[in-house]
């Protein structure tokens, strides 16, 4: 198998599809992202990587909060929706017909329709170039009572996604399991 050389590229595999929420003006906004994922166990953080110029960041850096909402594949449209258009011109709640609600946090937007929301205060925002890198402290995890089996969350049931990216945009769900180990006693 040979090998060729690129410029640098973000093909890293997988990317989840999550919606982040921010109070902008005391208005939810959402908004979707790929660019997300763990940054630290204890105290539990995550990442998140938005362009500068976004509306939902400007929201962020009001409130210092932010909520990261886990989509299942049957919000496939609304996920594409709130990607392609800005909550700067319409209300991508009211267009996706969600329901927001409020945690601990009260200032960081959650969807009911998600399975799984994460309530974050913001730890650190980090100018990367173009994108500020969000680093946010998880106060508290909200998951649908019906993607628990055995009181705990599964994945089968939360059925999310992955955006692949080019060519074009792409969403694929998670396919087979390849190994399960099981359950720790």
């Amino acid at each position: 198998m040979g090998k060729i050389s690129i410029s640098p590229q973000s093909w890293i595999f997988p990317r989840p599809a999550v919606i982040v929420g921010a109070n902008v003006d005391d208005k939810p906004n959402l908004m979707t992202v790929s660019a997300f994922g763990y940054a630290n166990v204890e105290p539990l953080t995550i990442s998140v990587a938005i362009r500068h110029q976004r509306y939902t960041l400007q929201g962020i850096r009001q409130n210092m909060t932010f909520s990261v909402n886990i989509p299942s594949v049957d919000l496939l449209s609304e996920v594409e929706y709130c990607g392609r258009v800005s909550g700067s011109k319409v209300d991508k709640v009211e267009e996706c017909k969600f329901k927001v609600f409020y945690g601990k946090l009260k200032s960081a937007p959650l969807i009911e329709q998600c399975p799984v929301n994460l309530e974050c205060s913001v730890a650190h925002i980090l100018n990367l170039g173009s994108h500020s890198f969000v680093i946010g402290k998880v106060d508290e995890t909200h998951i649908s009572d019906n993607c628990l089996t055995d009181g705990k969350p599964d994945v089968i049931k939360i059925k999310p996604f992955v955006s692949t990216g080019t060519p074009g945009r792409r969403y694929q769900s998670l396919g087979e399991f390849l190994i399960q180990q099981p359950a720790k006693k």
